[in-house]
């Protein structure tokens, strides 16, 4: 990815949160066809090496997990709010014309090499521990349990997926937020965001308003 310094993000926290805010994760790796990418749902053990470790299941049909026997490494990109940034928003556009559109995102791009975990230990308790995180996110007042389930039905399904487990060697993170433009010209973007009012132009506002400028 490439990252002008401006725009890099290393604070290993910031990058952390992202992704547990944000765990649905694009699992990049090398099949037999080329490159191939799944969306999948990670749980991110933070304290599990140096960087962490993303866990996560696949069904046993998809291929994914048959071709890290060959090509272990892996990238996983996470994705945080983004918004249109229109020049109008600038006021040193109206004064000059030489300005473009841009896209204004929060990013994170995990390395790592997976690891194929098919224990039935293992998967149970992933996908318990992300049941109750997504159900704690969701605001459910009866949190759906996999004691919900009969036990037989929940083994059956454990059979039909496979685990999928990977240290993290690096983290990297592009936080393009307009740190390049002048405070003017900043707060002309951040004012437009708000007015729009939904809660993911609302969220890049925010994060514009917390990243240090490039310029005074």
């Amino acid at each position: 990815m490439y990252v002008p310094a401006h725009f890099e993000e290393n604070r290993p926290d910031t990058l952390r949160e992202l992704i547990e805010r944000y765990p649905l994760g694009i699992l990049v790796n090398v099949g037999e066809n080329g490159l191939d990418a799944n969306h999948v749902p990670f749980e991110f053990d933070t304290a599990a090496g140096p960087h962490g470790t993303l866990r996560a299941h696949v069904a046993r049909a998809n291929p994914v997990w048959r071709e890290a026997a060959g090509q272990p490494e892996a990238l996983v990109i996470f994705r945080g709010p983004s918004a249109y940034i229109s020049p109008n928003w600038y006021p040193s556009k109206h004064e000059t014309h030489r300005l473009v559109p841009t896209y204004n995102y929060m990013v994170v791009h995990a390395h790592g090499r997976m690891v194929i975990r098919e224990d039935e230990a293992f998967l149970r308790g992933l996908v318990a521990r992300l049941t109750r995180r997504m159900e704690a996110q969701a605001g459910e007042p009866r949190p759906w349990r996999m004691g919900d389930a009969p036990p037989e039905f929940i083994a059956q399904l454990l059979e039909h997926i496979v685990g999928i487990e990977i240290e993290v060697t690096r983290l990297v993170g592009k936080w393009k937020l307009s740190q390049n433009r002048d405070a003017r010209d900043r707060l002309g973007a951040i004012a437009a965001l708000e007015a729009l009012g939904d809660d993911e132009s609302r969220a890049v506002a925010a994060a514009m308003r917390a990243a240090p400028p490039e310029l005074g």
